[in-house]
């Protein structure tokens, strides 16, 4: 702010999942990478390649400024993400040189007129941050889109699996030049573990996930192979055994709120009787919520069986009765998608279990179940 220094920010979500982190650090690489050729004139950059690249937005900061992808937790959560922590350190990447989400002042910054705020993964900031709504310049997500941006704002909203695909597509517009190894590495390794390594039974996979792994793979054919990336990404995300109730429910974190209310949602990664009979339960999930103002949690556990087929389970918490009696309500009658949800039993009556039949809807399409009953 001193030396009026503009930053470009690309940051994904308050989860800060490897989808995020990942689509954050590569597309503000490509940013980077393309503005500076395009205002060095370099003409082996600016020849027919970058003639159909995907526009920057016309409210793009000048070419002084900083592109930074900044990863939207505090570094002291960074060790919660194992699946992340696990493929940077593959790649030779130090979490040293990564930016965190307590170590930027962007309210400050947008306070004086420096920022501009490209959102990947996500295109809903949280209500702490609504004051940054006018800082955002575009939006990349592979979610549908739950409200309308600002004219000016360039969106990219497409249903594939991964916000990493739609990364991968960017940078295979533009020059070749930007697409190395490590960023190769690093989106390919992404795409596989958030479409479950591209299997059917899972519902997430689209053929254009298909198509960007095949591409990242012919340029790159030395990438590892995809059973060997994707069952070592999914054993170190799935790996809370070192980890307390209260980690295990930051782990995934996102957070909902209206006016009154606020629900946490958190993706727990083991199957939930053995989430709800951990030591002193309902004691850390009290604190939990009562530490962060939370009125209610939703836990959506996921498992996996040997044929990479997932098993969901949802437990519901609050002690509001009212609060959590709509919100089971809300989840039971739900029609887009049905979840086709079985009572189970709860050790507690402020927690409401259920097996959830529509193993297909994840977190992502419950999330607008969720906001639209809040």
């Amino acid at each position: 702010v001193q030396r009026h220094q503009e930053i470009h920010v690309v940051m994904g979500n308050e989860a800060c999942d490897l989808d995020s982190t990942v689509s954050a650090l590569a597309l503000a690489y490509y940013l980077a990478k393309v503005r500076l050729a395009r205002w060095l004139g370099d003409k082996r950059w600016l020849g027919g390649c970058l003639t159909s690249c995907h526009p920057l937005p016309q409210t793009s900061p000048a070419p002084k400024a900083a592109f930074i992808p900044v990863l939207n937790i505090p570094r002291a959560d960074f060790a919660l993400r194992t699946e992340t922590t696990f493929l940077l350190q593959e790649q030779g990447i130090p979490a040293t040189s990564l930016i965190f989400r307590d170590e930027i002042d962007l309210g400050g910054l947008h306070h004086a007129g420096l920022l501009s705020l490209t959102l990947v993964d996500h295109h809903i900031l949280p209500g702490a941050d609504t004051a940054l709504e006018e800082a955002v310049v575009e939006v990349l997500d592979h979610r549908p889109l739950e409200r309308d941006r600002a004219p000016g704002c360039q969106v990219t909203a497409e249903l594939v699996g991964s916000c990493a695909t739609l990364v991968t597509e960017r940078i295979a517009q533009g020059p070749p030049g930007v697409l190395d190894r490590t960023t190769a590495a690093l989106l390919h390794g992404t795409i596989l573990l958030d479409c479950v390594n591209l299997s059917p039974a899972a519902g997430k996979v689209t053929p254009r996930d298909v198509a960007c792994i095949s591409l990242l793979e012919t340029r790159f054919p030395e990438l590892l192979a995809r059973n060997a990336i994707f069952e070592a990404l999914q054993a170190a995300k799935f790996d809370v055994s070192g980890l307390t109730t209260e980690q295990m429910l930051r782990k995934d974190l996102k957070v909902l709120s209206s006016d009154e209310l606020v629900l946490a949602v958190s993706a727990i990664y083991v199957d939930l009787e053995t989430f709800l009979c951990r030591p002193d339960f309902l004691q850390d999930l009290d604190a939990f919520c009562q530490a962060r103002g939370y009125t209610g949690l939703v836990a959506m556990t996921i498992s996996f069986n040997e044929r990479n087929e997932p098993s969901r389970q949802l437990a519901v918490y609050s002690r509001c009765e009212t609060l959590r009696s709509m919100v089971c309500r809300a989840l039971e009658e739900a029609t887009t998608p049905s979840l086709h949800l079985q009572p189970l039993p709860s050790p507690w009556s402020c927690v409401g279990a259920y097996a959830q039949g529509n193993t297909l809807a994840s977190r992502k399409k419950v999330l607008p179940i969720l906001r639209a009953a809040l």
